[in-house]
C-alpha cells in the first residue's frame, strides 16, 4: 500500500487487489469496518479480545479497518459492563432508552459519541459493510443483553449498529 497526495491535498491510497490490479482509492476498495476486539485488540469491557482469525486476516490484508466505539467514545478499558435499558440502539439514538453500566452510571453519551466516531471512520473509507461483535451494547446486530445484568438476551441492536444501519452500512456479527 502506498500513500500519495491528491490535487486538493486529499489522501489517496493505492492498493493491489487479489489479482494484482491496482485500486487507486479507498472508494474503489471494498472496505469493511470490524470490531477491534475481533481483530485481537484487548478493548472489551473486561480488557480481553474476542479474536477471530478470519477478522484478523481481513485487517492484515487491508480489507478491513478495526474500531472500538466504546473506547472512541471515551470509555476506559477495563470498564464496567453496560446494557441498554428501555429499548435498543435505535431507541438510544432517538432518546427513548439509555445505556447504563453495572454500577448504575449513565454512559449513554459515550456510547453515542463512540458510534458517531466509528461512523466517521466508516465513511472516510467508504465502507458499505461491517462485521461487529455480537451481543455488545455498541455492536450487537441481532440480540443484546436485556438491561437487567442477569445474562438474559432480547432482540435488538447496539448503538453503533443502529447508526451504521441508518447510514446505509450493512452490519453482520462474527458468528
Amino acid at each position: 500500500m502506498t500513500r500519495g497526495e491528491g490535487e486538493a491535498g486529499e489522501c489517496l491510497w493505492e492498493r493491489t487487489d487479489n489479482n494484482g490490479r491496482i485500486c487507486p482509492t479507498w472508494g474503489d476498495w471494498d472496505m469493511k469496518v470490524v470490531s477491534a476486539c475481533l481483530a485481537g485488540c484487548r478493548c472489551r469491557y473486561d480488557q480481553r479480545a474476542a479474536t477471530g482469525a478470519d477478522i484478523e486476516a481481513m485487517v492484515q490484508s487491508g480489507e478491513a479497518i478495526p474500531v472500538c466505539p466504546e473506547q472512541m467514545g471515551g470509555l476506559p478499558t477495563p470498564r464496567n459492563p453496560a446494557e441498554m435499558v428501555g429499548g435498543d440502539g435505535f431507541d438510544v439514538l432517538d432518546g427513548r432508552a439509555r445505556v447504563l453500566d453495572s454500577q448504575g452510571n449513565d454512559v449513554t453519551d459515550a456510547f453515542i459519541r463512540g458510534a458517531e466516531q466509528a461512523l466517521r471512520i466508516a465513511q472516510l473509507v467508504n465502507a458499505s459493510a461491517a462485521v461487529l461483535k455480537s451481543k455488545s451494547p455498541s455492536c450487537g446486530s441481532a440480540q443484546i443483553y436485556d438491561g437487567s445484568f442477569s445474562g438474559r438476551m432480547k432482540t435488538g441492536v447496539g448503538v453503533t449498529t443502529a447508526l451504521f444501519m441508518r447510514n446505509g452500512i450493512s452490519v453482520s456479527s462474527e458468528s
